[in-house]
């Protein structure tokens, strides 16, 4: 029998995949992993499966190890890109065990073989997963060096066929400039992803960004930090920024 629960209401996004950085999981700390954030995110996401979403995670390491610091540091790119993966793997753990103890059934998927505590990613399997209501967890990226948590979950949300690529931050979508750094900058509602290249906004690394734009797969940034709005997104309300590719509204450069 499937894990599915009930759905309330009409949601804009049915399968998504949710991106998440490594240094969200800190909170007010300097390194490592606060659980209030942890209870807080798997809150969320409890919500939005009990909408009828199906849900999948990839989650960066940045709060415990970045391969491409270190790598300028003098660290071998591609030996620190690796520890960087089982960093990921660190916090998909602990997340995995939040929204255990929040109730949900997940299942934790690993790019590298890790036999005694992640299944192997096969991409047939974690779809079935997501249709029986488990929220699954993508694990140490794409497993190869050189590519980044963002160009994991563009991949991962292709492979699964996800309805929209949701990147969540601590800002309230995508602004004119740093809304931290410049008060005066403006939110866009809606952008176009080539001016999001023109403007060079640095929405997602390029590789991330270019397998959105060649499959068309939409991208929307939000605060994930504030209560609530995953599923007001889902919803259809308008939080955040969405990236689009229309055809019709292709923009001049900026």
């Amino acid at each position: 029998m499937a894990d599915t629960l009930p759905v309330d209401g009409p949601l804009r996004y049915r399968r998504i995949l949710l991106k998440l950085s490594g240094e969200s999981l800190m909170g007010s700390r300097e390194f490592g992993i606060d659980q209030d954030v942890l209870a807080s995110y798997a809150a969320e996401i409890r919500s939005a499966v009990h909408a009828g979403a199906e849900v999948a995670v990839v989650i960066g390491g940045g709060n415990i190890f970045r391969g491409v610091g270190n790598a300028h540091g003098g660290m071998t790119r591609a030996h620190g890109d690796y520890m960087g993966m089982l960093a990921t793997m660190i916090n998909a753990m602990a997340l995995q065990d939040a929204l255990e103890q929040a109730g949900l059934k997940t299942r934790l998927q690993s790019s590298i073989k890790m036999e005694q505590i992640a299944e192997p990613f096969i991409r047939r399997r974690a779809i079935r997963h997501l249709e029986k209501g488990r929220v699954v967890i993508f694990g140490s990226g794409t497993g190869n060096p050189y590519f980044t948590t963002d160009t994991a979950a563009a991949l991962r949300a292709l492979e699964i066929d996800a309805d929209v690529l949701l990147k969540g931050t601590r800002v309230d979508g995508i602004f004119t400039a740093d809304p931290e750094k410049d008060p005066s900058a403006t939110r866009f509602e809606s952008i176009h992803g080539n001016e999001v290249i023109a403007r060079d906004l640095r929405v997602m690394d390029l590789t991330a960004f270019t397998l959105c734009r060649e499959s068309s797969l939409r991208i929307v940034v939000f605060n994930f930090n504030e209560p609530g709005n995953l599923l007001r997104l889902l919803k259809g309300e308008p939080v955040g920024s969405l990236v689009h590719w229309d055809s019709a509204a292709v923009p001049a450069s900026a």
